[in-house]
Formats: C-alpha cells, structure tokens, sequence
C-alpha cells in the first residue's frame, strides 16, 4: 500500500513533530501539564497498538466473515471505538488510532498511530486461522517505523518513536486454542505451564525488538480470567470443580501462570534497560472485582454474554448485533470472551488514574506515564 501523499505531507510532518518537542521542553513542569485533561499536553503524541480482539472487532482483518463465521463476527458492541486502547488514547488526548487496513496512505495519520491488531490474532499458536499473528503485526510495526525514519530522518523518527506508546494485548487466544485443542494439551512436554512460557517468552521477545527499534514506552495487557467466560464455562460446565460462580478454577489459574510470569519480567526489563518505561496491566483482577461483586459496579449480570447462542450465550458468538442483549451495559461480558464497553470504560478510568480500581497497570499509571519524559 501506498503511504505517501506527496512533500507537502513530509513537512508538516516535520514541523508537527518539531512543535511537540516544543511544547514539551516549554512546558517542563509535570504538575503543569496534569492540572486538568482539557489542558493537558501529552509527552504521548501516538499509540501504536498490536493485539487480538480486545483491540479490533475484526475491521482490521481481512476476509474476517470467512474466516471467522462459526465464532463471533461481531466480537465488540459497535466499533473498536468502545475497546480499551482506543479510549485510553482519547484520555491521552490523542485522535482515534486508525486500523493499519483503512490508512489513506499519509504520513500524517501514522504520526498518530496504528492499530496493527487483529481479532482472534495469536502470539504462536500454529493452527491459527488469523492472517494477522502477533509476527506479522511486528513486521507491520517495523516497516511502518522504516518509513518514518525515511521521510522524517534517523533522529526526528527516533524523538517520535520514543514518545509514542506502544500497546500489546495478546495470549487470550492462544490459550483459548490450547484449551480446545485435545491434542495440543495431551502432547508430552506441552503441558500448560510450559506452554505459558512460551507465550510470555515470545511477548518478552517482542518488547526487546521494540526497545532496540527505539519504542520506551511500552504497555502489556494482561489476559482477562477465561476460565469465566461464557464460552469456557458452557463448553466445561460441570467437567471440573469451578468456584461459587461456576468459574473453570484450572483454566483461570492458567491465565494468572502466564499473567504473573509476564509482569515479572516485565519489571525486571524495566530494571536493565535504560530509560525504558515497561507496565503491566492486570486485566484479570479487575475482571474479577466486577464478576464477583458486579452490582457494585452496576451490572445485573456477571455469567450471560449480552450478544451469543446456548447456554450463557456462549454456545455460540454474536452472529448479528440483532442477537443481543436490550441493555448490554447491565453484562459483564459481551460475547464468547469479549467484556462490554461498559467493563471497557471501567478498565480504562482505573487503568488511567486508578479509580474506580486502584494500582491495576504496574508500576504506574496511563496518566502518569502520559505526564512523565523518556
């Protein structure tokens, strides 16, 4: 695809990233620029966002129906507008990060990102359907910042790359494929821990070519607990001993394998590599707060997607927005695995400044590492 509009688009290029640089060496006082949102001038000037359909409801994948047709074609409540990347980029003051797919092939929209992120993307697992693998959408990543580097130069290219904030959310279908897949998980030497660090190996792979491609900001999304999905539980339901929610206990305690393996070496990345501003965010013990006490939260229903087939919708996924719920913001969940935008708008507030949920991105917050220079 083409990405260039002519010179014009690399001037403006040039001054837009000079004038970023301005404004952030005028401003130098951090409570300045955090007094109010309406004021605040982000060090972020763009995310660039890699992941599975926790970023994308399948807009960015192509030939998504085919692909997808017995799962869920509709895996989010409208438009990726409602998923949890795209509303922390509009809290960092940044405009709606465009799918790789629907770039007009300016410069000037890639200064303020790209979503990568394909539903249903995987990190490794080899029997994925998805066109859009968590290799393909780095190699997508890289020529993207290639190009920057040839329009704007080594070192404007280096100033943006590391203001930018690179966001990645995998593992959630590798796991689900793991998990229905008799052969894979029977397999000696394959047995879930093992295969956890695998995952986390390759996500820890990821965020050391980044650093070296100059990225300094980098956030990975932990895994939401699966194991209380709609989907898990109706396909498990009475095959193993779950909590007083119905939860598979077996499939949860997976997930928080692979999430507690993958914040730790990302903390100690954050220790060894210079000027790197590493945070792992814990999906999973917000998701827990709101299954288990949801009308704190105010929703009615912690178990039923809004939008699926069978037993607790998860049979099944939303085949047509006609299918689902009157009201999704009483769900928890959405889909088969997908959480509502209702859950999305809480993740995002606390993963921004830690209410309503406190200290679920590690070490710090969106609103702080928004505020704070590389």
């Amino acid at each position: 695809m083409r990405f260039l509009k002519g010179r014009r688009w690399v001037l403006g290029s040039i001054l837009y990233v000079g004038l970023v640089l301005m404004m952030d060496l005028c401003m130098g006082n951090e409570e300045m620029m955090l007094s109010n949102n309406s004021s605040w001038w982000p060090t972020v000037t763009g995310m660039y966002i890699m992941g599975d359909s926790s970023v994308d409801c399948g807009d960015n994948t192509p030939f998504y129906p085919i692909l997808h047709q017995n799962l869920s074609l509709h895996p989010c409540n409208g438009s990726d507008r409602t998923l949890l990347p795209q509303l922390l980029a509009k809290k960092m003051g940044l405009q709606y990060v465009k799918p790789f797919y629907s770039q007009n092939g300016s410069i000037e929209e890639l200064l303020n990102g790209v979503n990568f992120g394909a539903a249903q993307a995987t990190i490794m697992y080899p029997r994925s359907r998805s066109y859009q693998s968590l290799n393909q959408q780095l190699r997508q990543t890289f020529e993207t910042i290639q190009l920057l580097q040839l329009q704007l130069g080594q070192e404007t290219a280096k100033t943006l790359i590391e203001s930018s904030l690179f966001y990645l959310s995998f593992g959630k279908d590798d796991l689900i494929n793991y998990l229905v897949d008799d052969e894979s998980a029977t397999s000696p030497g394959y047995d879930g821990l093992n295969f956890t660090r695998i995952l986390v190996d390759q996500m820890i792979n990821v965020i050391e070519n980044l650093y070296d491609a100059n990225a300094r900001k980098i956030v990975c999304m932990g895994i939401l607990p699966l194991g209380c999905s709609p989907s898990v539980m109706s396909i498990r339901h009475n095959s193993t001993i779950g909590d007083k929610l119905g939860c598979e206990n077996d499939v949860n305690l997976l997930v928080l394998e692979f999430n507690t393996r993958l914040e730790q070496k990302i903390l100690d990345l954050n220790l060894k590599m210079r000027g790197a501003q590493f945070i792992f965010c814990d999906i999973y013990r917000a998701m827990m707060e709101f299954i288990f006490h949801p009308q704190a939260y105010g929703f009615e229903d912690a178990k039923n997607a809004c939008c699926g087939l069978g037993k607790y919708g998860g049979m099944k996924g939303c085949l047509s927005p006609d299918m689902a719920c009157h009201r999704a913001s009483n769900h928890v969940w959405w889909d088969l695995y997908n959480p509502t935008e209702a859950v999305n708008i809480l993740l995002a507030n606390s993963a921004w400044s830690g209410d309503p949920l406190s200290s679920i991105c590690r070490p710090i917050t969106f609103k702080a590492l928004g505020s704070s220079s590389y």
